[in-house]
């Protein structure tokens, strides 16, 4: 590896992980077009993996090879860089929540953003755009609660409710009460009963 790929791999490495690489971020190094040349040879090369058009990160190196950085921290940082909501769907919310057993069989998340596939290596992620009342109170429990019942539907509302509410700090609460406003009207008014009843 020599040249421009060598500066971008030098300039790479001296990030955290899961920090994405775009090619306006790296003009520092090159023209754009060589940037861009420079970017799609080492995915090719497997050094970078491209994620989505115009996003790259560098591959974690393990003791078995180069893998995928944490999806965690990766999400993380594309809804930084893209000024966007991204949360787990409510499939994952309902399981991490205890209220199915299942796991998803896909890697879901909602976004405030526009659909579209996020590639780590062998796995696919899916975000989908989804409405502001599903990604209300993003990484808390309260959150959770929201997506996960929206999962469910309305007819398991109420034993979702009857699971969940007595193992929800205070805080959590005033979350699940504050978000009411946004919510549909089947959930906001099943929530609003329990909580006047807690």
């Amino acid at each position: 590896m020599r040249g421009l790929p060598k500066r971008i791999m030098e300039y790479a490495e001296g990030l955290p992980e899961a920090t994405p690489l775009c090619p306006a971020g790296l003009l520092h190094l090159g023209k754009r077009a060589a940037v861009d040349q420079a970017l799609s040879r080492l995915a090719r090369s497997g050094h970078l993996m491209r994620i989505c058009q115009g996003v790259y990160m560098r591959p974690k190196q393990t003791r078995f090879g180069r893998c995928a950085p944490s999806i965690g921290k990766a999400l993380q940082a594309l809804s930084a860089l893209w000024g966007e909501t991204i949360v787990p769907c409510g499939g994952s919310a309902a399981n991490r929540l205890g209220l199915i057993t299942q796991n998803p069989v896909r890697e879901v998340y909602l976004t405030s953003g526009r659909s579209r596939p996020l590639h780590f290596g062998g796995i696919t992620v899916e975000l989908r755009h989804a409405p502001r009342w599903q990604l209300a109170v993003p990484h808390r429990k309260a959150g959770d609660v929201i997506r996960a019942m929206a999962w469910l539907g309305p007819e398991e509302v109420e034993d979702s409710l009857d699971a969940l509410l007595p193992a929800l700090s205070a805080e959590d609460l005033d979350e699940l009460s504050a978000a009411r406003a946004i919510m549909p009207i089947w959930m906001a008014e099943s929530v609003s009963a329990r909580i006047a009843d807690a």
